[in-house]
């Protein structure tokens, strides 16, 4: 059981890691920070660099320290955030990831939710540190602070798409 989670803790964690790499530099596939802060515009998204540098290092942190099984509930929290803020973007397009759909993030979230629930395993930094088995009760923390944050994020910073021209300008 312990090599499944562990296997299963370095894809999840390494796949999230790398999504944020490409959100902040030309590593990994990534168009660079500017491409970055592009991807985020085009989404509707306000704060340009700082929203894309935020994204980027929370994916990059939580993805590492998950796939380290390291303060897996905390690691688990941030991915399950980021990938929730993912979710909305895609949500328009249906479930599916060959139509763009949330498919992908949704996979990633509950993945995430999985591993706090199951525990890191014994081949992680939180078993070599004492800190596991971590109560159940953890798991739904994470998950509904992951999303809550993931929600309240896309609250906050995405911008409403503006007004048709027609509606704007009293339906002429």
């Amino acid at each position: 059981m312990d090599t499944g989670i562990l296997i299963l803790r370095l894809l999840v964690g390494l796949l999230v890691a790398g999504h944020g790499v490409q959100k902040i530099s030309s590593h990994l596939g990534g168009r660079g920070l500017e491409g970055g802060t592009d991807e985020f515009r085009a989404d509707g998204f306000r704060g340009g660099v700082l929203t894309a540098l935020a994204a980027g290092g929370g994916q990059i942190g939580s993805g590492l320290m998950l796939a380290a099984g390291l303060i897996t509930p905390l690691a688990a929290t941030g991915a399950i955030g980021v990938m929730t803020v993912a979710l909305t973007v895609k949500w328009h397009n249906g479930l599916w990831v060959q139509n763009d759909g949330y498919e992908y993030p949704l996979v990633l979230i509950g993945t995430a939710a999985a591993l706090v629930a199951t525990g890191p395993g014994a081949w992680s930094l939180d078993a070599a540190l004492g800190l596991t088995p971590y109560p159940l009760w953890w798991a739904a923390l994470a998950l509904v602070a992951g999303l809550g944050s993931g929600l309240l994020t896309r609250l906050i910073l995405h911008r409403p798409p503006p007004a048709p021209w027609t509606a704007a300008h009293g339906g002429r």
